[in-house]
């Protein structure tokens, strides 16, 4: 099995900046995402799972890899089309709700513990790597790019699907940071949701990127009932608020509220809220090609 090369910085990394302690982020973000209970937000999002196994084209029978998987969308997506399935994630306690939920459909799925910059697979184990919502948010992303495209074989794909940087989600995250900072150096995960920026993360090693902007609606109650399933379940946003005094955290609650209402389309009392993704296949190249 290759390893993984030592880390490089970002594509669009500032000349000159230190490069940050990627392990170091590591440990806070894993502790964030195990933080409130992600599942609780993650089921709400399986249809962008379904679209993703359509767009990749899973076949029957197929080696699929869900990389930073969570509980499980594209996992439980690939395995419904008959694909052999390896869901990963560095958070154990949401592989045990995938795992739940696999077991409940009667889907045989393997779950294993792993980091999407070091996957402890050999190089081509698969025929499709999967992600929804999940590499995006790896910090070293040339280092995670790299990995999710070595462990694919020659001719097969990376389903992809990220938040973009003007979307609600990717507005979300600007928001809370300017009240909570990411640590300096560190590329916006929602990077991942520019073209312009998988081309340059996948670079020579991908034969065709093909890439379509769209729509996951979120449906909740009201603009307080999203406020109380975020503050509570959703890692970042909980550990945003917990971080900030009584003071900060209204001032953070009144930017959220301003935000949820400026994109709310649901025209009565509850709360839709269109947020836009990028959905994307990248074709790894033959290696007959690649020089």
């Amino acid at each position: 099995m290759n390893q993984p090369t030592p880390s490089t910085p970002a594509p669009d990394q500032a000349p000159g900046l230190p490069t940050p302690d990627f392990a170091a982020i590591k440990q806070r973000q894993q502790a964030t995402w195990a933080s409130g209970d992600f599942a609780i937000i993650g089921v709400t999002l399986q249809i962008v799972g379904e679209s993703l196994a359509e767009a990749a084209d899973i076949h029957a029978g197929e080696r699929v890899i869900d990389i930073a998987a969570g509980n499980g969308n594209a996992t439980l997506a690939a395995a419904r089309r008959f694909a052999h399935v390896t869901s990963t994630d560095y958070v154990p306690a949401l592989l045990e709700k995938g795992r739940a939920r696999a077991a409940a459909e009667g889907l045989a799925v393997d779950f294993r513990e792993a980091d999407a910059e070091a996957l402890p697979f050999h190089d081509g184990s698969f025929d499709v790597a999967l992600s929804t919502f999940g590499i995006m948010f790896a910090p070293d992303h040339a280092r995670s790019a790299s990995e999710m495209m070595r462990v694919v074989r020659p001719g097969g794909r990376i389903g992809i699907a990220n938040w973009t940087p003007d979307g609600f989600i990717g507005t979300l995250f600007k928001t809370v940071g300017k009240y909570v900072p990411p640590p300096a150096g560190l590329t916006p995960p929602p990077r991942w949701g520019t073209e312009d920026y998988l081309r340059q993360l996948f670079g020579s090693s991908a034969a065709s990127i093909r890439a379509e902007r769209k729509m996951f609606n979120m449906r909740y109650g009201s603009t307080a009932h999203w406020l109380q399933v975020f503050r509570d379940y959703y890692g970042p946003v909980h550990k945003a608020f917990n971080a900030l005094d009584p003071a900060g955290q209204q001032a953070l609650q009144g930017e959220i509220v301003a935000l949820l209402e400026r994109f709310n389309v649901s025209g009565d009392d509850s709360l839709v809220v269109p947020c836009e993704y990028l959905e994307a296949v990248i074709i790894k190249r033959p290696p007959d090609v690649l020089h």
